[in-house]
């Protein structure tokens, strides 16, 4: 059922998006866990079009948030605005109120609106005033930024790239793609013929049928050795989350599922763990001055750690 529709919803965005089954695929992995996406690349290469698209395809309700230095906390929450008519405060809903959010270019707003969206993404709800609203499920957040242009940004802290459960780059088309691309938009732009391939009820069903993806023990030891062995590593600062285990483990029974399959594999975890791990990571001011990364450490520790083997 999972891989059936993933298939669908692959084949549909890939109207729009030429190519890149890669980072399509880590989006509905993101959909099927319910979490958040943060599209770190740079300008032009189709991370709106991507959010816009599987928007669409989900059958889902979306909002553009263009995150400057001047929005406010009440731009994306809403905020409560006294009636005359009626002499009474009434809610207002902000954009956070869609159940897909793009917020582009997240690290330009200064961090107090940036605080805004985490009770949202973690929690599911919004608190304005003292009164709490839960968010409509199901409840992603794209968060766009570009990696090269620091002047006039805002770095997320810690505790926000933490809640991002996939860090995903989609990179510069290759030239038969990028042939594809002025060939496909030459006429006119497919997006607002995109068909609606699913439903926010079935969508929730399979997140359901998500969890009863089966992982045996020894891949869920293999799992949390693998995030543990971020917290030891003599280059690695900061390791990786308890949180960031879940999230290791939920994405690798999502990747199995829309490979159709009921059950994990260790190749599974090895290619979710870049996805997951390596924006949760700070590495030490020595590994960076040796010109050493993230993605290279967690390769590091992805082949090291001893791969569990069947008896």
């Amino acid at each position: 059922m999972i891989a059936k529709i993933a298939k669908q919803l692959r084949e549909n965005v890939q109207k729009v998006i030429v190519g890149k089954d890669q980072a399509i695929n880590l989006a509905l992995v993101a959909v099927l866990c319910e979490g958040h996406i943060l599209l770190e690349d740079i300008p032009g290469i189709g991370k709106t079009t991507l959010a816009r698209a599987l928007a669409v395809s989900l059958g889902c309700s979306f909002r553009r948030l263009q995150f400057t230095p001047d929005l406010l906390p009440s731009d994306v929450t809403g905020l409560n605005w006294f009636n005359q008519k009626n002499q009474s405060f009434e809610y207002r809903p902000g954009p956070i109120m869609s159940q897909v959010i793009l917020a582009d270019e997240i690290n330009r707003a200064t961090p107090r609106t940036q605080s805004a969206l985490l009770e949202a993404m973690q929690e599911r709800q919004v608190t304005v005033d003292g009164v709490t609203r839960p968010v409509p499920r199901p409840f992603l957040v794209l968060a766009t930024q570009n990696p090269i242009e620091l002047e006039g940004t805002f770095p997320l802290p810690e505790a926000q790239i933490d809640r991002f459960l996939l860090r995903i780059r989609i990179g510069y088309p290759s030239e038969s793609e990028e042939n594809a691309i002025l060939e496909r938009f030459r006429l006119k732009d497919p997006l607002p013929e995109l068909s609606q391939i699913t439903h926010a009820e079935q969508i929730m069903q399979l997140q359901e049928q998500r969890r009863q993806v089966r992982v045996e023990d020894s891949l869920r030891n293999y799992v949390v050795r693998v995030a543990r062995a971020t917290r030891t590593h003599a280059e690695i600062e900061l390791g990786a989350s308890p949180r960031a285990t879940m999230a290791l483990y939920q994405s690798a029974q999502a990747w199995a599922a829309i490979h159709d399959r009921d059950y994990v594999l260790p190749d599974d975890i090895k290619q979710m763990a870049p996805h997951v791990l390596t924006h949760r990571m700070m590495i030490s001011a020595q590994a960076q001055l040796r010109g050493r990364n993230p993605d290279e450490l967690v390769k590091s520790i992805v082949e090291t750690v001893a791969v569990p083997v069947e008896n």
